[in-house]
């Protein structure tokens, strides 16, 4: 790579989760959640929110219509063929850019529109021509650019740029460049084209986020991402990760609040079902979470000595994490038991951390259940615990002709209140319930059940994950006979313990 090319030193954001993101397999948003999603990625600050392929069905062109109303500062954009048609739907969506693409590759060319080069050049100028003269902006992708022609894909994008296009874009379409040979074919491009560059990369060798970088540090001043890295085959460029990179590694500017990288995130999460992996980079649990002794301890003294230093979680949105385990020191029990507000001695923590060690040893994964409990057989009793919500009772009905239906009265924050929900299940009813009445961003992460003696009366262990918007997490369980019993003091338990850390950090500022 060349060394005096001097990269922008503001990149703009196109995110495309509502358009690429949703052509993951299995993924469909309804309207009601691109909306909410819509005005996530605005609070995000996203330049450009391409909302959708408005040709594709009425519904969609209502639903990019209604994001396009929505006041949004981010602009909003539309897909389109390089037909006629496609482009009045966006127009009738009333985008600010319409996102115009044809396929100019070799291999796509033969297999999908079936037109020769010079019909592709000469539609491809009319219809950006047709976008100019009703007064929106133009974006241009010439799908496949990574396996065109150089001398066909310079062309088509100077015969654009010739009849007023704002910006072109470089589709690595199916993922098969590399953060070199795009780094060389932007700079190639920049070379002979003045309109604006973004790129678009596909992730199918995992190369997407090194791609887009590599194409911003040869000049390209736009990038197109999703939220989780979410779309097509194995996805696009992730968000959390361009951006970060990007702000953290070379001090490029972006319009981006990054505090709302782990709630949007996990939004996404949320309405896609696709489940972040625990060592994803930036936004994945594990990603400023520490389980060794001598990184625990470096962790507590100076973040910097086993994180990247230019990156801390709190620029994401996240919570750094000790995690106990066979590898787990004493300066993460203490650190740990100090987040419920306890302080034991010298002699008490190594007594704990050496039972939390021979268990994890055997398997054993230790949660916060599992510390308290360890805590209490080592020094006694402990302080009684403040409870955010008490129950006092509840009851849940289900059958085969019922729809099943919980009930519950609880005293939160020393307020009585009472609900009702549906489930698909008396479970999934009464954790709505508890959900609805306590009237707080935390929502259930992680759901188990083990079933730990035989029968039909076996003894069941339910483990339940709780997350907030922050990042504070919490895992407890509980074991009864009854599964919904079992379900209903888990969750009570994790909500109270995540109240009892949020207290203690925001009192003490840990």
């Amino acid at each position: 790579m060349e060394k005096n090319i001097k990269p922008p030193e503001q990149v703009k954001i196109f995110d495309t989760t509502l358009r690429d993101g949703e052509q993951t397999p299995g993924v469909s948003f309804s309207e009601n959640v691109k909306i909410k999603i819509a005005r996530q990625l605005d609070k995000l600050g996203v330049d450009i929110i391409e909302a959708g392929f408005p040709s594709s069905t009425e519904e969609e062109r209502n639903t990019v219509r209604k994001i396009s109303s929505l006041g949004l500062n981010s602009e909003i954009c539309g897909l389109a063929r390089i037909i006629k048609g496609d482009i009045d739907a966006c127009i009738d969506a009333d985008v600010d850019i319409v996102h115009l693409f044809v396929s100019t590759s070799d291999v796509q060319i033969k297999s999908t529109i079936k037109k020769d080069k010079d019909e592709i050049l000469k539609i491809s100028q009319d219809l950006v021509e047709y976008v100019k003269d009703h007064g929106i902006k133009c974006l241009f992708s010439a799908m496949d650019a990574t396996r065109t022609d150089k001398d066909y894909l310079i062309e088509i994008y100077k015969t654009v740029e010739d009849v007023g296009v704002d910006i072109i874009n470089v589709p690595d379409t199916v993922g098969i460049s590399t953060p070199f040979k795009m780094y060389d074919l932007i700079l190639e491009i920049s070379s002979k084209i003045k309109v604006p560059i973004d790129v678009h990369c596909h992730n199918d060798f995992g190369l997407a986020i090194g791609n887009t970088i590599a194409a911003v540090l040869a000049g390209a001043k736009e990038v197109q991402v999703t939220i989780n890295g979410i779309g097509e085959r194995a996805g696009n460029a992730s968000a959390a990760e361009v951006i970060m990179a990007l702000h953290a590694i070379y001090g490029i500017k972006t319009n981006i609040k990054t505090k709302y990288l782990f709630e949007t995130s996990k939004m996404v999460e949320s309405f896609t079902g696709i489940k972040i992996p625990p060592n994803y980079p930036i936004v994945g649990n594990n990603a400023f979470s520490h389980e060794s002794g001598i990184h625990a301890q470096g962790i507590i003294e100076d973040s910097r000595s086993f994180e990247p230093g230019i990156i801390s979680p709190e620029m994401v949105g996240h919570r750094r994490r000790l995690v106990l385990g066979k590898h787990t020191g004493r300066h993460t029990v203490k650190k740990m038991l100090e987040e419920y507000g306890l302080y034991v001695d010298d002699n008490a923590l190594k007594e704990i951390t050496n039972i939390i060690k021979t268990l994890s040893e055997k398997g054993k994964k230790i949660n916060d259940t599992e510390l308290l409990a360890i805590t209490e057989s080592v020094i006694g009793s402990l302080p009684k615990e403040e409870q955010y919500i008490k129950i006092d009772e509840f009851s849940v009905m289900t059958g085969n002709k019922i729809t099943p239906t919980a009930v519950l009265k609880a005293v939160v924050n020393n307020k009585i209140k009472i609900g009702a929900n549906f489930g698909v299940g008396p479970v999934d009813a009464i954790l709505k319930v508890i959900q609805e009445i306590i009237e707080s961003n935390i929502r259930l992460k992680n759901f188990k059940i083990n079933a730990i003696t035989g029968g039909s009366d076996a003894l069941a262990e339910v483990t339940i994950e709780v997350e907030d918007e922050r990042g504070y997490n919490v895992t407890t369980t509980s074991a009864r006979e009854d599964i919904v019993m079992a379900s209903v003091d888990a969750y009570i338990s994790a909500i109270n313990h995540l109240m009892i850390k949020r207290k203690i950090d925001k009192n003490s500022n840990i």
